[in-house]
């Protein structure tokens, strides 16, 4: 049996980051894919027409940008072919009127248009922007600390410091406030409430989930200050290069190499046996980057859990599907709203806070919505290498949210209960809510290609029920609960198992930190256990020396005898 230091079960982006960071201390590693491309959610590639360069499930990579991975190997990775096109243009709001809403990395531009459809909605704006920027200051570095752990302690008490109580408290209550809640405290207008409110789809915060505020608060401004980002040539093209990077590490990695079982013995996680029969073995650690059911449930089997943990497996919660719809077009999109529309990287079609709540109600009671939210990236608007010809464009929808079991039909027209089955129909309606905000786009369409939540499962198990985010992001399980209670910091039940990726804190997105944390709890705790041994050998022979020089001032040295 063949082994290695550390082995990583899953080619996604966090388990390309830890493998990079260990293999770059010296560890010798081997990353294992089932599928015959690495990067997990995200991927790229020609599924419509040849040129037409789509990506697939994951595309705005703006958390990458400000990951300390990348702001650390920004340089290596550009020499693997990493590179980024940005937006000035983030983020719109279509409406069943004829009308939008655009935000602009120029703030200023922003809130002039703001002011001109609502002034008391530019004053809320300020005012929550404002929170923001104090957020930033005070809690933003959490997101790349480890939980619980005493440099969170500190910079909650450097956070205390820096803003003060008061401030603090505003935060966490506009932090615990659903979407819904956030928008009427800050905005008049109905469509401002929802330009901020659809942000939380992108998860599954419906607009009365408590705590749903929480990711849109972020995204709103940290998208309008950034811009979007989206790799050049393809999403693929950041997995692509964490693996290059850790090749010139001497990581080793392999597709089309499932795994079947984590080999347990005595408590320890020693080896993983694939479907081919062979077995690897691992002396320092196996990381799985996967959600719970596939560690648990797949790959640990019959291995004895506590019974907590058991609970904890089983009561695991994943949220709505969703549904993937890339369009290849002759021609950009004839919008109905403002000129700028063309140009803005997402184009949100809701329409309102009443809709989202709609859809999200009937997604996790089974029912197929009828006016799901449209989360259009017009990715070739961001970057134009990703088609052909000036005048070929692809669109990318994600259709959110979605029943991963269909009970029935909101509108009563689709009959059929599996998605094999209903994804036909259902993105027939996509695009009839389409036409309504573009019309004329029907006829622009080159070619088509679905993924139904059913079709996600089966491209990466980790997305169970065609759950593009590992798990709800609900506040049972996030922060000190993701994945479960006393398992925040990437460390299983096994001694030498770890688990990285979106089941994990700080969650789904391509921030790249459970791998970057991970990596860093295993090479602390291996320094403190070389640290121990070296210790308890220095105090060992300084006892035995100690002894020694006993015995000869005592004159019991035993060749005296002789």
């Amino acid at each position: 049996m063949s082994s290695y230091d550390v082995i990583v079960v899953g080619a996604g982006h966090n388990g390309l980051v830890a493998a990079l960071y260990l293999a770059r201390a010296g560890y010798n590693v081997l990353v294992l894919e089932r599928n015959r491309q690495i990067g997990g959610a995200v991927q790229s590639g020609e599924i419509t027409r040849p040129g037409f360069i789509h990506d697939l499930w994951s595309t705005n990579q703006n958390l990458f940008l400000a990951s300390p991975v990348y702001k650390e190997l920004k340089d290596d990775l550009a020499r693997h072919g990493l590179k980024y096109a940005n937006s000035p243009n983030p983020y719109c709001c279509a409406f069943p009127n004829g009308t939008s809403l655009q935000v602009y990395s120029d703030t200023d531009k922003t809130l002039n248009q703001l002011r001109q459809h609502n002034p008391a909605d530019a004053e809320g704006w300020t005012a929550l922007y404002d929170h923001f920027h104090q957020f930033q200051k005070a809690l933003l570095p959490l997101y790349a600390t480890p939980l619980p752990s005493g440099q969170a302690g500190i910079k909650l008490g450097q956070a205390l410091t820096s803003v003060g109580f008061a401030e603090l408290v505003r935060l966490a209550r506009i932090l615990a406030s659903s979407t819904r809640q956030l928008g009427l405290e800050f905005f008049d207008s109905r469509e401002v409430r929802t330009l901020v409110a659809t942000w939380g789809m992108h998860m599954d915060f419906g607009p009365d989930v408590p705590g749903g505020a929480m990711f849109p608060f972020l995204e709103t401004f940290s998208d309008m200050e950034e811009g979007m980002n989206v790799a050049q040539g393809g999403a693929a093209k950041m997995p692509q290069a964490l693996a290059s990077l850790a090749k010139e590490h001497q990581a080793e990695i392999r597709t089309e190499a499932e795994v079947a079982r984590i080999i347990e013995e005595n408590g320890r996680a020693i080896a993983v046996e694939l479907t081919s029969g062979e077995r690897i073995g691992a002396t320092r650690a196996i990381i799985g980057n996967l959600t719970p059911d596939v560690l648990f449930k797949r790959l640990l089997g019959d291995v004895p859990i506590s019974k907590q943990v058991q609970r904890y497996v089983k009561s695991y919660v994943y949220g709505p599907g969703t549904m993937m719809v890339h369009l290849a077009l002759k021609g950009q999109p004839n919008w109905q709203g403002h000129p700028d529309m063309k140009d803005f990287a997402y184009v949100h079609i809701a329409p309102y806070v009443e809709n989202l709540a709609q859809t999200y109600n009937d997604s996790i009671n089974g029912i197929l919505p009828a006016d799901p939210l449209l989360i259009v990236g017009q990715t070739s608007a961001v970057d134009p290498t990703r088609t052909p010809g000036p005048d070929d464009h692809i669109l990318w929808i994600q259709v959110r949210t979605l029943p991963s079991q269909i009970q029935g039909d909101a509108r009563g027209e689709i009959r059929g209960r599996d998605w094999d089955e209903v994804k036909e129909p259902f993105a027939q309606r996509v695009l009839h809510k389409l036409d309504h905000y573009a019309p004329g786009i029907r006829d622009q369409i080159l070619d088509m290609t679905v993924y139904s939540p059913k079709d996600l499962e089966r491209h990466n198990p980790n997305l169970v029920g065609g759950d593009s985010i590992g798990g709800s992001f609900h506040l049972r399980q996030n922060f000190l609960f993701r994945p479960f209670p006393n398992y925040s910091n990437y460390r299983m039940p096994l001694e030498q198992l770890y688990m990285v990726g979106a089941g994990t804190w700080p969650g789904p997105g391509t921030n790249a930190t459970s791998g970057y944390l991970c990596a860093q709890e295993i090479l602390k705790s291996h320094s403190l256990t070389k640290t121990l041994v070296t210790g308890a050998a220095v105090g060992g022979a300084a006892i035995a020396t100690g002894m020694a020089v006993k015995k000869l001032t005592e004159g019991g040295h035993d060749g005296d005898r002789d």
